[in-house]
């Protein structure tokens, strides 16, 4: 029998994270707070990830802090206490999401199709999303969307920040041509050689722009800025571990391009309509690119698959190995980015 979501009053959506998940699900919630402007509706997120969509206007977010173990669990049971969902959308394929499902009471319970729905979430959901073949992954959740019944799936992204934050990234940028460098992927594997980020960054200075280095504040980060910069001939402009979240969106706003690899600022940048180029080796971009700038993507994925596997492979399959991204080349970059410049 099939559901009807026509009269839908509460709505709960369960994407804990990444960064770059939680601004696809952003396009989605918001598709369909257009198709139901009087849904309530309430997210259940990660605790860094609230921290740049806690602004997003007609959602209530409960956080859920994986760092306090099981006892995030029973903060969740508690914080829920009392609420009954008419919906639950289950958007994430984790353990811990299908564990954090059972303290969720809703009556409709949708989740991935059976080849999608893994770690036990079949198990805890009762309605399905239609199966996809080769989805990105913004793509695979507006079938959430479509699910209940939303006829608009264009992506389209309000996340509002501070105006200090905005008058922060505006002093930051002023009138400048800035091409921001997010260098850093939250796995070090997926990080693109220093000396090559470098090179890009002294070619686009003779192009005019004026490059900017921007990250978290991890050691990580930190030191792989200072390598950059150590290898470059001009000097960058280097503010890793100097934004919060909600400042570094409001500065890749500003920017007029932005270059990394598969990290959160890169989709980050795309919900601000700002160009990017993408650096993919490990992961395809036909699922996880900057979803409106795929054109401008830098990609040895199909090179490292055929080396790796003897047959086709599913979609989305993840290549293994710590030194794949010395596959792309200088030239490779500087070649999207005199692409964009002629645009």
């Amino acid at each position: 029998m099939k559901a009807d979501f026509s009269a839908i009053r509460s709505l709960c959506l369960l994407r804990l994270s990444a960064i770059g998940d939680v601004c696809h699900a952003v396009a989605m919630v918001q598709a369909i707070q257009k198709q139901y402007p009087d849904l309530s509706i309430t997210w259940i997120i990660g605790k860094v990830e609230y921290q740049l969509l806690k602004h997003l206007p007609g959602i209530q977010f409960v956080i859920f802090d994986k760092s306090k173990g099981w006892r995030s669990y029973i903060q969740l049971r508690r914080d829920l206490q009392g609420q009954r969902f008419d919906v639950l959308l289950h958007m994430q394929v984790a353990l811990r999401a299908t564990i954090a499902s059972l303290m969720i009471k809703a009556r409709i319970r949708v989740g991935f199709d059976k080849a999608r729905a893994k770690e036990g979430q079949w198990l805890v959901t009762n309605h399905a999303v239609e199966p996809l073949a080769t989805p990105h992954v913004l793509d695979g959740f507006m079938g959430f969307a479509k699910a209940i019944g939303v006829e608009d799936l264009t992506p389209s992204w309000n996340i509002p920040v501070p105006q200090a934050d905005t008058d922060f990234a505006k002093q930051l940028v002023g009138d400048d041509k800035v091409m921001v460098i997010c260098a850093a992927a939250s796995k070090a594997e997926r990080n693109w050689l220093p000396e090559r980020y470098a090179a890009v960054a002294d070619y686009a200075i003779t192009q005019g722009f004026r490059v900017m280095l921007c990250g978290g504040p991890t050691a990580l980060e930190k030191n792989l800025a200072d390598v950059i910069q150590s290898h470059s001939q001009q000097p960058l402009d280097n503010q890793v571990g100097k934004t919060s979240l909600t400042q570094l969106l409001a500065v890749l706003k500003q920017a007029k391009l932005v270059l990394a690899p598969d990290t959160g600022p890169l989709h980050m940048a795309v919900t601000q309509g700002t160009p990017v180029i993408g650096l993919y080796a490990h992961s395809n971009p036909g699922r996880t690119g900057p979803y409106l700038y795929r054109q401008y993507t830098v990609s040895v994925y199909p090179q490292v698959i055929a080396k790796q596997f003897d047959a086709p492979v599913k979609w989305g399959t993840r290549a293994k190995g710590e030194h794949l991204m010395v596959m792309i080349e200088v030239d490779q970059v500087k070649a999207q980015l005199d692409q964009f410049i002629k645009q």
